[in-house]
């Protein structure tokens, strides 16, 4: 078993409006790798933050009659705050406005100038807010950006600073080939066929005079990094690059990497993000694993410029934080599209968790502290291979169905040897030791519920609630 340093880290959400499920998505999935990884032995540095540049914050801000700093210190408390309602186990938070990151990304700069891969050019082309980038025909639909529809892209005409991404082709090329750069296979081909198509060199400053919200660019004060310039480089400068290199080092050049991303994010992060690293440098990322949009009501997907998502604290609130976490990690595809309604998750928490989980932990606990003297004895380790061997590959809801075949089996267990009647405690005591190889795999996924059932087992006692109370009727919606 591989037992190399492991980095994981999602993408960075802009903070221009409250987080959303589909972003929870991501947090929690990157999550549930993590603690994986941590329960195979491995050393994990698991990171998030916020991307606080850019026109669209620039915008917000204006809306809001706050500063952009104000604005941006604003929101980024309700994603630090969304860290811990979903239970996060990250090292670090990583702000995009930190001197950290302004330096890392100043630096960075400084090295791909000095490889001769960065130019001025004047450009002129429709520009879509949504995206913080330049459109091509491919990108429109109805004379709209495809993933902005509501917003009417704009001409603009500057002189800019370019990369010159089209110098990386075939080391891309190369790049791509290893099947395991990019998960799932389909979205390598996506990434493949960029590169060997439409990839060309892009546009990393903005003129300060139409924007000054930006990282600035070392010695040209008429200019701002593009945002995306900007925040690829949390990915370093949260391992304290280029200053601090023991966990760079560490984790980033001598670990395996992972980012996780949203399917829009391809040419992004395994593309153009690639592309400046090996300009730098510096080694590239070992895997990126894509996940598919979230879709609401009528399968239409969740964004924050649609006007239709569901805030995840308040999900949490109300129904508590396994209950979301289950959801996302079993009832969501770990790779393609998947709804996710109020009504959906409900029938899931009922069927899945109060029914299922939570009423076996209920009977198997009944039955060990009536009939038991004392604790069952748990050996301190178990093989558990064949339940990694699926979240080593990040098929997470794969991983959470595996997981939920045992609860079933382990149900059907009590039907068929009725404890309850025959009091056998050779029989209770294999439901126990069963139990609890449930409640390890489930670290991962529901670490709350995890812990709980633990302790309850290792102090043979019943639960003296419910862990996933019935939901009956309605309730009320987040």
């Amino acid at each position: 078993m591989d037992k190399k340093p492991f980095y994981i880290t999602t993408t960075i959400p802009y903070v221009n409006a409250d987080p959303h499920i589909g972003f929870a998505l991501e947090l929690v999935q990157s999550d549930a790798i993590a603690r994986a990884k941590r329960l195979q032995g491995r050393e994990v540095f698991f990171s998030t933050g916020t991307d606080e540049y850019g026109q669209k914050i620039w915008e917000a801000s204006l809306k809001e009659g706050l500063s952009p700093q104000d604005y941006v210190d604003l929101y980024a408390k309700k994603y630090l705050e969304l860290k811990d309602k979903l239970n996060l186990s990250c090292d670090n938070f990583i702000r995009t406005t930190s001197q950290e990151n302004i330096e890392a990304a100043q630096e960075f700069w400084r090295l791909c100038d000095k490889n001769g891969d960065i130019y001025k050019k004047a450009y002129k082309g429709l520009y879509c807010v949504g995206c913080e980038k330049f459109l091509t025909e491919k990108d429109l639909v109805d004379g709209k950006c495809a993933l902005h529809p509501s917003l009417t892209p704009e001409m603009v005409e500057e002189e800019n600073y370019f990369f010159r991404l089209s110098k990386y082709r075939e080391r891309l090329l190369e790049y791509l080939s290893n099947e395991n750069s990019v998960t799932p296979e389909w979205r390598r081909q996506e990434a493949l066929e960029y590169v060997k198509g439409a990839m060309d060199d892009f546009s990393i400053s903005r003129s300060k005079e139409r924007l000054s919200w930006g990282i600035a660019i070392p010695g040209d004060d008429t200019q701002v990094m593009y945002v995306w310039f900007g925040a690829f480089l949390n990915y370093l400068s949260t391992l304290g690059w280029p200053s601090k290199n023991e966990l760079y080092e560490k984790f980033w050049e001598n670990g395996f990497t992972a980012q996780t991303a949203g399917k829009d994010m391809v040419k992004f992060q395994s593309v153009m993000w690639q592309g400046m690293l090996m300009s730098a440098g510096l080694s590239n990322t070992h895997t990126i694993i894509y996940h598919g949009f979230v879709a609401g009501e009528g399968g239409i997907r969740m964004s924050k410029s649609l006007g239709n998502v569901i805030n995840p604290a308040d999900v949490v609130d109300e129904y508590g934080v396994d209950a979301l976490r289950y959801f996302l990690l079993r009832e969501i595809s770990a790779f393609e599209d998947s709804p996710f309604t109020m009504e959906r998750f409900k029938e899931a928490y009922n069927a899945s968790l109060a029914n299922g989980l939570g009423n076996l932990v209920s009977r198997i606990m009944q039955l060990a502290s009536t009939n038991l003297d004392k604790p069952v004895p748990i050996a301190e380790s178990e093989d558990m291979s064949e339940y990694f061997s699926i979240l080593d590959k990040f098929e997470i809801n794969k991983a959470a169905e595996y997981v939920w075949n045992r609860i079933a089996e382990l149900d059907k267990e009590i039907q068929d040897r009725k404890p309850w009647e025959t009091k056998d405690k050779e029989v209770i005591t294999g439901l126990v030791t069963k139990l609890y190889s449930i409640a390890r795999m489930l670290n991962p996924l529901l670490p709350d519920a995890s812990t709980k059932i633990k302790a309850l087992i290792k102090s043979n006692q019943k639960p003296g609630t419910p862990l996933f109370p019935r939901l009956n009727g309605s309730t009320s919606s987040p």
